[in-house]
């Protein structure tokens, strides 16, 4: 079972404890986290970094609810041609939406995620974020369908609201390295025995609040339960794990997600 593995995913509400169990198809299977906050920073970062400071609104196209077409685009960034071009065009429809605190569409999403999956040429990828919607599991699909790949199972983790917005409000994250930390289950390491503490602030992040997270717990439902059921019917193969173990550790962790996926757990 599982043998020459395309991809996987790792599915659940904000906070359930989505990465402890990606971290054990990562470990087992070779596997790279392909996750949707990284894809809109890194094409967002290309953007930035491409130092446009024009007002963005020239782009869009009222009268037909989109964006100009891309070559327009390239044109009147003078990158027509330049090995980024394309990359730069979805940061800056990323930008758009968000610095106007809009939801992004999921046409754009998608765009940004088939671009990073086609980097990796659509295999060896730990899905994480996506997809959030039913249309963006539809797209997904198709998408893997016409490039003859496969995802090879999906782990759904499950857990209680409650048990999520106690666990969250205990989250902490490196500010350089961006590692998380979990103040009663994984304190952060004491910064005289740390050179990366010695640099930043373990801090809680700025969405890690009880309204923010009830809004993302209700996104869920409302939009992600619908893409899961799509899924589902596609028949894709899915394992319902924990997120919420009495006894917390690495290695309870790993074994839990094995035992169910019908892989012999690690022993020792």
């Amino acid at each position: 079972m599982f043998s020459n593995v395309d991809n996987m995913m790792v599915m659940g509400k904000s906070g359930s404890g989505k990465q402890p169990r990606a971290d054990v198809l990562i470990r087992r299977f070779g596997l790279k986290q392909l996750s949707t906050g990284d894809i809109f920073r890194h094409y967002l970062g290309l953007f930035n970094a491409f130092g446009y400071e024009g007002d963005l609104n020239r782009f869009y196209d009222t009268a037909a609810d989109d964006f100009i077409p891309d070559e327009n685009i390239k044109e009147q960034l003078a990158i027509t041609g330049t090995p980024d071009a394309d990359a730069i065009v979805l940061g800056l429809k990323a930008k758009y939406y968000v610095e106007q605190g809009l939801f992004v569409p999921d046409r754009i999403t998608n765009a940004l995620f088939e671009s990073a999956f086609r980097a990796m040429n659509f295999k060896g990828a730990v899905l994480d974020g996506f997809p959030r919607t039913e249309e963006q599991a539809r797209f997904l699909t198709e998408l893997l369908k016409r490039e003859g790949v496969r995802l090879d199972a999906i782990l759904l983790v499950e857990n209680e609201d409650e048990l999520i917005i106690n666990r969250t409000m205990g989250r902490r994250i490196c500010k350089s390295c961006g590692e998380l930390f979990h103040m009663e289950f994984r304190p952060p390491p004491d910064e005289r025995k740390n050179e990366c503490l010695k640099k930043c602030n373990i801090v809680q992040r700025s969405d890690d609040n009880v309204e923010s997270l009830k809004k993302r717990l209700a996104e869920f439902r409302e939009k992600t339960l619908p893409a899961i059921e799509y899924l589902k019917s596609a028949g894709i193969p899915f394992y319902a794990v924990p997120g919420n173990l009495p006894d917390y550790s690495p290695e309870r962790v790993e074994n839990s997600v094995l035992e169910i996926m019908g892989i012999e757990p690690v022993t020792g």
